[in-house]
C-alpha cells in the first residue's frame, strides 16, 4: 500500500531537522531544469505566473536566485520534516520515532510541481510553485504538460514491488490530476471526509485537507500495509461510513 499526499506552500526550515537519515530527490535534474526556467522571469512575470504578493515574490526570487544544485543539510530539509500547512498540520512528524520516518519512507510519497514525486526523507531546497502553474518549458505549457507521464513510471514501478498493489490518495485534485489512473495498474482508493451541517453531510475544504494528514499520520504511526485497515481510522471523531462509501471512494463522517 502507498499512501500518495501532496506538498504544501508552506514551508517550515527553521529549526533544523532533529534527524540527519535523508535521501535526494529522483527528479532532482528535472527540478533543477525548472528553477533554471523560472529564473529567466522578470519580477513582475513571476508575481503574475506564481499569483504571489510582493513580498512573497521577492522571497522566492530570491530563493531561485540562491538556488544550489547539490542538496546537503546545510542548505535543504528532509520533505516530510520542511511541508507545513493545513495537511501536514494533521500530521506529528516532531515526534516520529525512526521506525515511523522508515515506514514512511517506504510507503509515502508527496507530488510537487518542482521535483514532480519526492520521498519523505529526500532534502528539498526552500521553493514555490504548484503543479497547476502554467510555466511554459520545451515539454508544453504547465507542469502537467512538463512532468507528462514521469510521476506515473514512477509510482508504477513503486507499486509493482507491494504484494497488495493499492494507492491510498490523499492528494487535493489539483495534484492528483498529474496521475493516470488507467496506466497504473492498481486499485486506487480515495479517502474523503464529510461533516454533518444542515442534515447533511458535507464537504468542508479546511476540514478535509487537515482530516487527510490525519489519515496519512494515522497509517504512518500503526504501520498499515492493508487497505482495509485504514477503514478502522476513528481520529478527531470520523468514522468510516460505509452507507455512502463506494469502492473507490471511502468516504468518513463526523457530527
Amino acid at each position: 500500500m502507498i499512501i500518495l499526499m501532496n506538498s504544501s506552500k508552506t514551508l517550515n526550515f527553521q529549526p533544523k531537522a532533529r534527524i540527519s537519515k535523508h535521501t535526494l530527490p529522483e527528479f532532482q535534474k528535472d527540478a533543477d531544469h525548472l528553477v533554471k526556467e523560472l529564473g529567466k522571469l522578470s519580477t513582475a512575470d513571476f508575481s503574475k505566473l506564481l499569483k504571489t504578493s510582493e513580498k512573497l515574490t521577492k522571497l522566492n526570487v530570491e530563493r531561485y536566485a540562491n538556488w544550489q544544485t547539490q542538496a546537503n543539510e546545510s542548505n535543504a530539509k528532509q520533505a516530510l520534516l520542511a511541508f507545513r500547512g493545513d495537511i501536514y498540520s494533521g500530521m506529528d512528524v516532531d515526534n516520529y520515532k525512526i521506525k515511523d520516518f522508515s515506514f514512511a519512507q517506504k510507503h509515502m510519497r508527496i507530488l510537487s510541481g518542482l521535483y514532480g514525486i519526492l520521498r519523505p526523507l529526500d532534502l528539498i531546497q526552500p521553493y514555490r510553485l504548484e503543479m497547476a502553474t502554467k510555466l511554459a518549458t520545451a515539454r508544453g505549457k504547465n507542469m502537467y504538460d512538463f512532468w507528462g507521464t514521469k510521476i506515473n513510471e514512477a509510482l508504477k514501478a513503486l507499486l509493482k514491488q507491494e504484494k497488495s498493489a493499492t494507492l491510498v490518495n490523499l492528494c487535493s485534485m489539483e495534484y492528483f490530476k498529474a496521475i493516470k489512473i488507467d496506466l497504473l495498474d492498481a486499485k486506487v482508493v480515495t479517502p474523503v471526509f464529510k461533516e454533518f451541517r444542515d442534515n447533511a453531510y458535507r464537504f468542508i475544504t479546511l476540514y478535509a485537507k487537515k482530516a487527510r494528514g490525519m489519515m496519512c499520520n494515522y497509517i504512518i504511526q500503526n504501520h498499515l500495509t492493508d487497505v482495509e485497515a485504514i477503514k478502522s481510522f476513528n481520529v478527531a471523531g470520523y468514522q468510516f461510513n460505509g452507507k455512502i462509501s463506494s469502492d473507490t471512494e471511502w468516504v468518513f463522517t463526523r457530527g
